[in-house]
């Protein structure tokens, strides 16, 4: 038995919301999350993560792997990200995915990779990290390309691969309140046109649609949107609840409203659609 594992996995941005219906769609992105898990002898699990923030989700994640393969060790855990924190670009499910992949890596066991998707997502409900699981965002992370799933059921549907570059604008910007995320089933009907969209491929279309009506339950701005819109672009969006804005698409396109959204404020980061998924350890993860 190994006693350090290594893994990484990736963050994601959203097609399809699964607030308002529990059916979602994401796209992995490629910034990247790694873990390290030691396992000691002291039967209590400790987590850290570089920059600081709430461990209790890495730290379930250990806890249910080591749980599964009945493995009476301790554990500590430590992730670091490239995916920025609370924007809506899926950093639980990438340290969640990391961290059960690191766990079985330390054991020397493997697992599917939609079983070690689960495992991540039970921890994220225990941890009250997230609302419906996060099953799509998860599944964006874990095996790269868009994704279509059923949150509620956790299936997967679908998964196709697609060569997009991405553009990110996170804006210094506060998530929105408990009070503006429950509005979001006041959406629902529509969201749900936005989602036949994305299931018979027009993942643009769906992003966008879906990202009008998640900035008008939650309150945020459609500026960055139009921007990307006035230029061209087809596909932009709010990511998650936000309030990360993605765009895909035409790389000169992107190239323009690059300045754009500079302009507005808060960080903007240039990358690509993920189509690999994760490789089990740091070394090889690319």
């Amino acid at each position: 038995m190994k006693q350090s594992g290594y893994a990484c996995a990736y963050g994601a941005g959203t097609i399809i919301n699964a607030i308002a219906t529990w059916k979602g769609a994401a796209f992995g992105i490629d910034l990247r999350t790694e873990a390290e898990v030691i396992l000691t002898d002291s039967k209590k699990i400790q987590g850290y993560i570089e920059g600081g923030g709430d461990t209790s989700l890495i730290e379930r994640c250990v806890e249910l792997i080591l749980l599964r393969f009945g493995a009476g060790f301790g554990a500590e855990v430590t992730t670091k990200s490239e995916v920025p924190i609370s924007s809506g670009l899926k950093s639980s499910s990438a340290a969640a995915n990391a961290a059960v992949l690191a766990t079985l890596d330390a054991l020397g066991e493997k697992l599917e990779p939609i079983e070690a998707v689960r495992i991540g997502v039970q921890a994220a409900l225990d941890s009250k990290v997230t609302i419906t699981g996060a099953f799509d965002d998860a599944c964006a992370s874990m095996l790269g390309g868009f994704v279509i799933t059923d949150n509620r059921k956790k299936e997967l549907i679908k998964r196709v691969e697609r060569d997009f570059e991405v553009l990110i604008l996170a804006p210094e910007q506060k998530k929105p309140s408990p009070a503006s995320v429950a509005r979001s089933r006041f959406i629902a009907p529509w969201v749900d046109l936005a989602y036949r969209e994305a299931i018979s491929g027009n993942y643009e279309r769906a992003m966008t649609l879906n990202g009008f009506l998640y900035c008008a339950a939650l309150g945020f701005s459609t500026e960055p949107m139009m921007a990307a819109l006035e230029l061209g672009i087809e596909g932009t969006g709010l990511s998650g609840t936000g309030p990360a804005y993605t765009a895909i698409g035409n790389p000169d396109l992107l190239d323009q409203l690059e300045p754009v959204w500079r302009g507005m404020g808060g960080k903007v980061i240039r990358t690509k659609v993920n189509n690999t998924g994760v490789n089990n350890g740091v070394k090889t993860c690319s």
